[in-house]
């Protein structure tokens, strides 16, 4: 078994605070005014919060076992990591056909339109727990091993 990010609807306010986390945590100064207001090109957060009062929930990358997108992708950029069963993206190889994000059945994946790529969640890598799990103040966000 893998880890994932389980989204818990009936925990989420809709707050945001997943997505400020994420967009700092992919922000080359890790500091949360200089993301949002002088880096460029402004990083993305990869998870996306949906609201439809009084519901409301996070959505980002679910690493599908059969994952469409990597099916999908022209060029190779999505990959599925053997060893992790993670959903991965090189943006190197990247060529901005939007092929992938038509195909994911959760609307997980995000169109880098400046930088004409996919960005995706990477499950904050080289951490022991995502940036959006981190700080979501409800856990409505949970970060544990899952079979898909």
């Amino acid at each position: 078994m893998v880890k994932r990010i389980i989204a818990k609807q009936e925990n989420c306010m809709g707050c945001g605070l997943c997505e400020v986390y994420c967009t700092v945590q992919h922000s080359k100064s890790k500091d949360i005014v200089k993301a949002y207001n002088s880096e460029r090109p402004r990083p993305i957060s990869r998870v996306r919060v949906e609201r439809n009062n009084p519901v409301s929930f996070a959505i980002q990358c679910r690493h599908c076992e059969d994952a469409p997108c990597v099916t999908a992708c022209l060029s190779g950029a999505m990959r599925k990591d053997p060893k992790t069963s993670q959903v991965t993206h090189d943006p190197q190889k990247c060529m901005g056909c939007w092929t992938c994000v038509m195909v994911c059945p959760y609307g997980a994946l995000i169109m880098d339109k400046e930088g004409h790529v996919v960005a995706k969640c990477d499950l904050c890598q080289g951490f022991d727990e995502p940036a959006c799990v981190a700080n979501c103040p409800n856990e409505a966000l949970v970060f544990k091993e899952a079979k898909h």
